[in-house]
């Protein structure tokens, strides 16, 4: 079935995930168009994780649909989703330890397999941007270069974040889907992440979808905000209104979180 073009790149409809008798995404619909930058929060236990995993392919909705740019990916293998344009980073960064950090940018490149073999002598990929061409590229545009030579093993977890953001790149995605990549860095290195992530975003007109703990950098960056509940959506809008919202000032941020937000989107 071919693709239609005017369709969100990626879209949930009705999406609801249960495991015996829990119920960890209840009927969510989202819709993420092309070149947005959107943010999902919510307390723990939320659904977020889970949620990220059905529009990835990596679990399969026990009802409901997901689709790419009109095509419907509900119950395909995640490696169908990543043909279609569908990357994600994991809460812990999944690289290859004993590879190199270039050679894990190359294994991305490789598993991407759509590169038109007739242009790949003259260094040509119609669609790819120069960024995304090469592991070296790839690698300066993460700012890891001077790393290529190291162990993934050997460098730090927060350059580990990187790199796997790196790895995802690699498949020459449309959708890029983070999986709070902010955890366990300093103050500084998340509004370093958070800029990075926006810079993506900008340069290579990606669709960015990241879940954070770290409300108020993410609220201060994303355009548009999903907030889950107990894997229900509650509130779906512009940071400066999401933030207000009676229900998710009462679920999760609070009175004094919401005037902090507030300032934040503003």
């Amino acid at each position: 079935m071919p693709s239609d073009t005017s369709a969100p790149l990626l879209e949930a409809r009705g999406v609801s995930v249960r495991f015996g008798g829990l119920t960890a995404v209840d009927a969510v619909d989202a819709c993420f168009a092309a070149g947005e930058l959107v943010g999902i929060i919510g307390p723990n236990g939320a659904g977020k994780t889970t949620f990220f995993n059905a529009l990835s392919g990596v679990t399969a909705p026990t009802s409901g649909e997901i689709l790419a740019r009109g095509q419907r990916l509900t119950g395909r293998r995640a490696e169908r989703f990543a043909a279609r344009g569908v990357a994600r980073t994991f809460q812990t960064p999944r690289v290859f330890a004993e590879m190199t950090v270039r050679d894990n940018i190359a294994f991305g490149l490789r598993f991407a397999g759509r590169r038109p073999r007739r242009f790949w002598l003259w260094g040509e990929e119609r669609d790819v941007p120069w960024s995304l061409r090469t592991p070296e590229s790839i690698l300066a545009l993460i700012g890891l270069p001077q790393l290529a030579a190291l162990p993934a093993a050997a460098i730090t977890p927060s350059q580990q974040r990187l790199l796997e953001i790196g790895m995802a790149l690699a498949t020459r995605p449309r959708v890029l889907l983070l999986d709070e990549v902010a955890a366990g860095l300093t103050e500084a290195e998340v509004e370093q992440m958070a800029r990075l992530i926006r810079r993506l975003r900008d340069e290579l007109d990606l669709t960015v979808v990241w879940i954070e703990h770290a409300v108020t950098t993410l609220l201060r960056h994303v355009e548009r905000v999903i907030v889950l509940h107990q894997g229900r959506k509650i509130a779906d809008g512009a940071p400066a209104e999401v933030v207000r919202h009676p229900e998710v000032v009462e679920a999760y941020l609070g009175d004094e979180m919401a005037d902090a937000g507030s300032g934040a989107a503003a």
